[in-house]
């Protein structure tokens, strides 16, 4: 971590294993004189392996090296916040709109780049029929089979059905449908009209 290291006066031992600014090993010198290497170059003593004996110290810019550690530490942390595991829970005797309701969310955390884990909540003798429970998931993998993978399959636990979907990597954000339909000069009267048409 950036600050951890010992700098320049604060290296008290007597001798050092050095390596110079362009990453040449010294063998082992005065650290005295390493320090004098390193002030004669404008550049810092840095301690970088101190329990070996004795200590390695490299030249370098400490100042560009803990802000280059800084953001590796900071990318890295973006990195894991944004992408995690969501879960989605459905019934097994989960209704037409609902089913569709937590389906596309379950598309929009897939296409943001998170895993999803699905859960078929059994209750009572539901849990008798872990058939149901399958079908359902049969049913989210066929929907989203353009953008999900299967990462762990269906499988019971507990009283649950538990299974995992992963973004699929070639899966491209979908055209809308509007653009897929019949251009509008092509429609000729609407159904609305015809049947208002029979029934006077």
């Amino acid at each position: 971590m950036p600050g951890d290291h010992r700098v320049n006066e604060r290296i008290r031992v007597d001798t050092v294993r050095l390596i110079d600014n362009e990453g040449n090993q010294r063998g082992v010198v005065a650290t005295r004189e390493a320090l004098a290497l390193a002030r004669s170059l404008d550049l810092d003593l840095v301690e970088i392996a101190p329990t070996a004996q004795p200590p390695v110290c490299r030249i370098m810019d400490y100042g560009k090296f803990k802000f280059d550690e800084a953001q590796k530490a900071k990318e890295s942390r973006r990195k894991t916040q944004n992408v995690g595991v969501k879960e989605m829970k459905y019934r097994p005797k989960i209704g037409p709109g609902d089913f569709d309701t937590k389906t596309r969310l379950v598309e929009k955390f897939l296409m943001e780049g998170h895993k999803v884990k699905i859960t078929i909540m059994f209750r009572g003798r539901e849990s008798a029929h872990p058939e149901l429970g399958k079908k359902i998931l049969d049913r989210i993998v066929e929907k989203l089979t353009d953008i999900a993978k299967v990462e762990s399959a269906a499988k019971l636990d507990g009283r649950n059905m538990i299974m995992v979907l992963g973004p699929e990597k070639k899966a491209k954000p979908k055209v809308a449908e509007s653009s897929k339909e019949v251009p509008v000069g092509e429609v000729v009267p609407s159904v609305s009209a015809e049947v208002s048409l029979e029934e006077n």
